[in-house]
C-alpha cells in the first residue's frame, strides 16, 4: 500500500512539473512585415491580423522590419522560435532576394514553414503613349526595329518589375535599357512623364492613376486578372510561359507544429471567404489565391529556380 501511494505521488509530481499546453494562441502573436508601412502588403497584413485578433481573442501585432529588400525582416523570423508566435507576412521578394544575391541570405525550402499564399498583385506591361503599339506583337516589332532606343523603368535593381523586364528581353529577343528607380510609384511617374517608354507596372498603381499618357498592353500573369479582365496576358499574346507573380503570403520559422499551421491556414481561408475581406483585398488591387501550405512551398522553390535562371541568362550583376 505504501509503495502504491509513493508511486501515485511521483506521478502527480511529474504531471505537475509539465504544464498543460493551452490552445494556440494563448498570448500575443507577432506578425513581421519585411516592407515599409503603408503599402498593399502591409495593409493586407494588418487586415488579416485584425480579423485573427477578433476571432481568436489574442492580439496579432504587425511589426514592420523593412530593409535590404526584405532580408532583415525575414531573417528575424528565421531566428525566432518555431512556436507559431512569430510569423512572416511577405511579398514574393522573399524568393527574389535569393535569386539576385551571390550568396543566398537563406534557403526558402529549409528556413521557413509555409502557411498560406493569400493573394497576388498582378503586373501589366505598359508603354508611354508615344510608343506606336497597341498590342504585344506590335510592341515587339517596334522594339526590334529600334534596338537599344527604348528604356524601361523599375522599382529598383533586383525588384520583380526589373526581372520582368529582363525576362521580356530574353523571351522576345529585344534590347532595352534598364532605368532603376526607388520604388514603384516613382517609376510609374517617370513613365507617365516620358522619361522612359516601358514598364511592368502594378495594376493597383495603374487603376489609381488612370492616365491617358500610358497604355497597358498585356498582363504578366498566366491568366487574366479580375481587376483588368479585358487585358490579354503576355502568355496568350505570343510569349507562352511568360509569368511574373508578385504574391503576398504567410510563413513561419522552420519546424512549426503542423497542427498550428493547419489552424492558421484554415482560419485565414474562412476570413478570406467573407465578402467584406474579398472586397477589401480587391480594392487593394490583389487577386485572391488562398493556397494550401504545400502550394506556397512549391511556389517558393519554383520562384527561386525561375528567377535565378533569368538572372543568369540576362547576365545581371548580382549583389
Amino acid at each position: 500500500m505504501r509503495a502504491a501511494i509513493f508511486f501515485l505521488g511521483l506521478l502527480m509530481a511529474s504531471s505537475a512539473a509539465v504544464p498543460v499546453r493551452a490552445d494556440y494562441p494563448d498570448r500575443a502573436v507577432r506578425v513581421i512585415v519585411p516592407v515599409a508601412a503603408g503599402g498593399g502588403v502591409d495593409v493586407m497584413a494588418r487586415m488579416l491580423s485584425q480579423k485573427l485578433s477578433e476571432r481568436w481573442g489574442q492580439q496579432f501585432v504587425v511589426e514592420n522590419r523593412a530593409g535590404a529588400a526584405g532580408i532583415i525582416g525575414s531573417k528575424a523570423v528565421i531566428a525566432s522560435p518555431a512556436d507559431g508566435y512569430t510569423l512572416l507576412y511577405t511579398p514574393s521578394s522573399l524568393s527574389l532576394s535569393v535569386a539576385v544575391n551571390k550568396t543566398a541570405p537563406y534557403d526558402v525550402a529549409k528556413n521557413f514553414t509555409p502557411v498560406i499564399n493569400v493573394a497576388i498583385s498582378p503586373y501589366a506591361l505598359v508603354v508611354h503613349s508615344s510608343v506606336p503599339a497597341n498590342s504585344l506583337k506590335e510592341f515587339i516589332a517596334y522594339a526590334k526595329a529600334n534596338p537599344g532606343k527604348l528604356s524601361y523603368s523599375s522599382a529598383g535593381v533586383g525588384s520583380a518589375s526589373h526581372l520582368a523586364g529582363e525576362l521580356l528581353k530574353i523571351m522576345a529577343g529585344i534590347d532595352m535599357i534598364h532605368v532603376p528607380n526607388k520604388g514603384m510609384n516613382p517609376a510609374l511617374l517617370d513613365l507617365m512623364g516620358g522619361q522612359v517608354q516601358v514598364m511592368f507596372a502594378s495594376v493597383p498603381g495603374l487603376l489609381s492613376e488612370k492616365s491617358d499618357r500610358v497604355r497597358p498592353l498585356a498582363m504578366a500573369e498566366k491568366k487574366r486578372s479580375a481587376l483588368m479582365p479585358e487585358l490579354p496576358t503576355i502568355d496568350e499574346s505570343g510569349l507562352p510561359g511568360f509569368e511574373v507573380a508578385n504574391w503576398a503570403g504567410l510563413l513561419g520559422p522552420s519546424g512549426m507544429d503542423p497542427k498550428i499551421v493547419k489552424k492558421l491556414h484554415d482560419e485565414i481561408v474562412l476570413i478570406l471567404g467573407t465578402p467584406d475581406m474579398q472586397a477589401r483585398i480587391k480594392t487593394l488591387g490583389y487577386d485572391m489565391i488562398a493556397s494550401t501550405p504545400e502550394q506556397l512551398g512549391t511556389q517558393l522553390v519554383k520562384d527561386v529556380e525561375h528567377w535565378s535562371d533569368v538572372v543568369k541568362r540576362s547576365k545581371m550583376q548580382q549583389n
